[in-house]
Protein backbone atom coordinates (compact mmCIF):
# COMPACT_ATOMS: atom_id res chain seq x y z
CA UNK A 1 0.00 0.00 0.00
CA UNK A 2 1.28 3.48 -0.74
CA UNK A 3 1.03 5.61 1.47
CA UNK A 4 1.27 9.46 0.62
CA UNK A 5 1.04 13.12 1.63
CA UNK A 6 -1.85 15.10 -0.03
CA UNK A 7 -4.29 12.22 1.55
CA UNK A 8 -6.16 12.18 4.81
CA UNK A 9 -6.39 8.29 6.18
CA UNK A 10 -9.57 8.00 8.57
CA UNK A 11 -8.04 5.07 10.19
CA UNK A 12 -10.80 2.99 12.78
CA UNK A 13 -9.18 1.55 15.84
CA UNK A 14 -10.05 -0.81 18.86
CA UNK A 15 -13.24 -0.51 20.53
CA UNK A 16 -11.72 -2.24 24.01
CA UNK A 17 -9.46 -4.81 23.13
CA UNK A 18 -5.83 -3.46 21.50
CA UNK A 19 -5.71 -6.85 19.53
CA UNK A 20 -8.34 -5.23 16.58
CA UNK A 21 -6.93 -3.62 14.65
CA UNK A 22 -5.89 -4.18 11.14
CA UNK A 23 -2.45 -4.68 10.01
CA UNK A 24 -3.27 -1.26 7.15
CA UNK A 25 -4.42 0.60 10.18
CA UNK A 26 -0.89 -0.01 11.87
CA UNK A 27 0.58 0.54 8.67
CA UNK A 28 -0.81 3.69 8.11
CA UNK A 29 -0.28 4.84 11.55
CA UNK A 30 3.58 3.94 11.45
CA UNK A 31 3.98 6.07 8.68
CA UNK A 32 2.06 8.85 9.69
CA UNK A 33 3.85 12.10 10.41
CA UNK A 34 1.04 13.46 12.70
CA UNK A 35 -1.78 11.34 13.83
CA UNK A 36 -5.11 13.58 14.63
CA UNK A 37 -6.62 12.32 18.06
CA UNK A 38 -9.52 13.26 20.39
CA UNK A 39 -7.58 12.91 23.79
CA UNK A 40 -3.88 12.35 23.34
CA UNK A 41 -3.89 10.46 27.14
CA UNK A 42 -6.24 8.26 25.10
CA UNK A 43 -4.56 7.39 21.91
CA UNK A 44 -0.72 6.93 23.51
CA UNK A 45 -2.03 3.81 25.13
CA UNK A 46 -2.58 2.21 21.75
CA UNK A 47 0.22 3.65 19.92
CA UNK A 48 2.71 2.73 22.73
CA UNK A 49 1.21 -0.48 22.57
CA UNK A 50 2.32 -1.46 19.37
CA UNK A 51 5.46 0.49 19.81
CA UNK A 52 4.60 3.65 17.28
CA UNK A 53 6.10 7.11 18.05
CA UNK A 54 4.81 9.60 16.33
CA UNK A 55 3.13 13.23 16.63
CA UNK A 56 -0.28 13.19 18.45
CA UNK A 57 -2.44 16.35 17.62
CA UNK A 58 -5.21 17.15 19.94
CA UNK A 59 -8.57 17.24 17.58
CA UNK A 60 -12.28 17.51 19.08
CA UNK A 61 -15.30 18.67 18.79
CA UNK A 62 -14.61 21.93 21.02
CA UNK A 63 -11.75 23.00 19.08
CA UNK A 64 -12.06 21.31 15.33
CA UNK A 65 -12.98 24.91 13.90
CA UNK A 66 -10.09 26.23 15.17
CA UNK A 67 -7.58 23.64 14.37
CA UNK A 68 -8.73 23.33 10.62
CA UNK A 69 -5.79 26.15 9.16
CA UNK A 70 -2.85 24.11 10.83
CA UNK A 71 -4.44 21.26 9.59
CA UNK A 72 -4.43 22.27 5.87
CA UNK A 73 -1.21 24.00 6.47
CA UNK A 74 0.56 20.12 7.47
CA UNK A 75 -1.11 18.77 4.60
CA UNK A 76 0.33 21.96 1.84
CA UNK A 77 3.97 21.06 3.92
CA UNK A 78 3.94 17.30 2.95
CA UNK A 79 3.12 15.62 5.51
CA UNK A 80 1.31 12.57 5.99
CA UNK A 81 -1.93 12.78 8.20
CA UNK A 82 -4.15 10.34 10.03
CA UNK A 83 -7.54 10.90 11.95
CA UNK A 84 -8.47 8.53 14.93
CA UNK A 85 -10.99 8.71 17.56
CA UNK A 86 -10.65 7.41 20.91
CA UNK A 87 -11.84 4.39 20.22
CA UNK A 88 -13.71 2.84 16.86
CA UNK A 89 -14.64 4.11 13.60
CA UNK A 90 -13.83 7.88 13.36
CA UNK A 91 -16.65 10.63 12.34
CA UNK A 92 -19.50 8.36 13.80
CA UNK A 93 -20.80 10.47 16.23
CA UNK A 94 -17.35 11.88 16.90
CA UNK A 95 -15.76 15.11 15.56
CA UNK A 96 -14.46 14.71 11.78
CA UNK A 97 -16.88 15.84 9.66
CA UNK A 98 -15.75 19.74 9.35
CA UNK A 99 -11.99 18.08 8.20
CA UNK A 100 -13.17 16.01 5.69
CA UNK A 101 -15.20 18.37 4.07
CA UNK A 102 -12.53 20.79 3.93
CA UNK A 103 -9.47 18.40 2.60
CA UNK A 104 -12.19 17.90 -0.24
CA UNK A 105 -12.63 21.49 -0.69
CA UNK A 106 -8.89 21.58 -1.16
CA UNK A 107 -8.23 18.71 -3.27
CA UNK A 108 -6.88 16.64 -0.34
CA UNK A 109 -7.80 12.78 -0.95
CA UNK A 110 -9.45 11.26 1.95
CA UNK A 111 -9.18 7.69 2.75
CA UNK A 112 -10.57 5.18 4.81
CA UNK A 113 -8.46 2.61 6.56
CA UNK A 114 -11.80 0.53 7.97
CA UNK A 115 -11.95 -1.85 11.10
CA UNK A 116 -12.98 -2.20 14.50
CA UNK A 117 -16.97 -0.62 15.10
CA UNK A 118 -19.59 -1.10 17.91
CA UNK A 119 -22.72 -0.19 15.71
CA UNK A 120 -21.57 -3.11 13.20
CA UNK A 121 -20.06 -5.01 16.24
CA UNK A 122 -23.14 -5.43 18.36
CA UNK A 123 -26.16 -5.55 15.54
CA UNK A 124 -23.44 -8.80 14.21
CA UNK A 125 -24.64 -10.52 17.09
CA UNK A 126 -28.40 -8.75 17.94
CA UNK A 127 -30.16 -11.23 15.87
CA UNK A 128 -32.31 -8.46 14.59
CA UNK A 129 -33.38 -8.11 10.79
CA UNK A 130 -30.08 -6.26 9.34
CA UNK A 131 -31.80 -3.31 8.04
CA UNK A 132 -30.86 -0.65 10.42
CA UNK A 133 -31.19 2.94 11.31
CA UNK A 134 -28.14 4.33 12.96
CA UNK A 135 -29.13 7.77 15.18
CA UNK A 136 -26.24 8.09 17.11
CA UNK A 137 -26.73 10.31 20.80
CA UNK A 138 -30.37 10.70 21.72
CA UNK A 139 -31.20 14.35 23.00
CA UNK A 140 -30.34 15.14 26.82
CA UNK A 141 -33.60 17.11 27.63
CA UNK A 142 -36.78 15.60 27.92
CA UNK A 143 -38.76 17.49 25.94
CA UNK A 144 -36.10 17.11 22.68
CA UNK A 145 -36.17 13.78 23.87
CA UNK A 146 -39.62 12.98 23.19
CA UNK A 147 -39.89 14.49 19.72
CA UNK A 148 -37.32 12.59 18.67
CA UNK A 149 -38.28 9.44 19.96
CA UNK A 150 -42.39 9.90 18.39
CA UNK A 151 -40.62 10.10 15.00
CA UNK A 152 -38.94 7.18 14.83
CA UNK A 153 -40.91 4.84 16.57
CA UNK A 154 -42.88 4.63 13.43
CA UNK A 155 -40.47 3.28 11.50
CA UNK A 156 -40.02 -0.37 11.67
CA UNK A 157 -36.45 -0.42 10.48
CA UNK A 158 -33.68 -1.58 13.59
CA UNK A 159 -32.44 1.40 15.32
CA UNK A 160 -29.07 1.71 17.22
CA UNK A 161 -27.98 4.70 19.57
CA UNK A 162 -24.63 5.42 21.65
CA UNK A 163 -25.72 6.26 25.64
CA UNK A 164 -23.92 7.09 28.46
CA UNK A 165 -24.08 4.50 30.87
CA UNK A 166 -24.91 7.02 33.43
CA UNK A 167 -28.18 8.17 32.01
CA UNK A 168 -29.80 4.68 30.68
CA UNK A 169 -32.47 4.35 32.88
CA UNK A 170 -33.38 8.06 31.99
CA UNK A 171 -33.64 6.57 28.38
CA UNK A 172 -35.06 3.60 29.53
CA UNK A 173 -38.24 5.14 30.47
CA UNK A 174 -39.19 6.86 27.57
CA UNK A 175 -37.89 3.69 25.42
CA UNK A 176 -40.65 1.73 27.30
CA UNK A 177 -43.24 4.55 26.24
CA UNK A 178 -42.43 5.17 22.07
CA UNK A 179 -40.81 1.81 21.82
CA UNK A 180 -43.49 -0.48 23.22
CA UNK A 181 -43.47 -4.23 22.53
CA UNK A 182 -40.36 -4.35 20.83
CA UNK A 183 -37.22 -6.08 21.74
CA UNK A 184 -34.10 -4.40 22.86
CA UNK A 185 -30.58 -5.69 23.04
CA UNK A 186 -27.98 -3.29 25.90
CA UNK A 187 -24.32 -3.89 24.62
CA UNK A 188 -21.87 -3.16 27.28
CA UNK A 189 -18.28 -2.96 27.63
CA UNK A 190 -17.91 -4.81 23.36
CA UNK A 191 -14.78 -6.60 23.04
CA UNK A 192 -13.36 -5.99 26.88
CA UNK A 193 -13.11 -8.20 29.85
CA UNK A 194 -16.78 -7.20 31.45
CA UNK A 195 -18.56 -7.47 28.03
CA UNK A 196 -21.80 -8.27 27.98
CA UNK A 197 -25.38 -8.04 26.01
CA UNK A 198 -28.48 -7.77 28.27
CA UNK A 199 -31.75 -8.76 25.58
CA UNK A 200 -35.10 -8.50 26.77
CA UNK A 201 -38.50 -7.09 25.40
CA UNK A 202 -38.62 -3.51 26.37
CA UNK A 203 -42.35 -3.58 28.60
CA UNK A 204 -39.94 -6.11 30.58
CA UNK A 205 -37.08 -4.86 30.91
CA UNK A 206 -36.32 -3.47 34.77
CA UNK A 207 -34.51 -0.48 35.34
CA UNK A 208 -30.84 -1.08 35.58
CA UNK A 209 -28.92 -1.39 38.99
CA UNK A 210 -25.54 -2.03 37.70
CA UNK A 211 -22.71 0.45 37.71
CA UNK A 212 -21.78 0.20 34.08
CA UNK A 213 -19.14 2.48 32.52
CA UNK A 214 -18.13 4.07 29.59
CA UNK A 215 -20.85 4.13 26.55
CA UNK A 216 -23.54 1.49 25.90
CA UNK A 217 -24.32 0.52 22.03
CA UNK A 218 -28.34 0.04 22.33
CA UNK A 219 -30.39 -1.38 19.59
CA UNK A 220 -34.01 -1.39 19.61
Amino acid sequence: MQITSKNLYIVSTPIGNLEDITLRALEVLKKSDIILCEDTRQSIKLLNHYKIRKKLVSYHKFNERKKIASIIKYFNDGKILSLISDAGTPLLSDPGKLLVNECLTNNIKVTPIPGASSITAAMSVSGFKDQFLFYGFLPKTINELEKVLNSLSINNFTQVFFIPSKKINFYLKSFKKYFSGRKIVIAKEITKIHEEFYRDDINKLKMMNSSFKGELTVIV
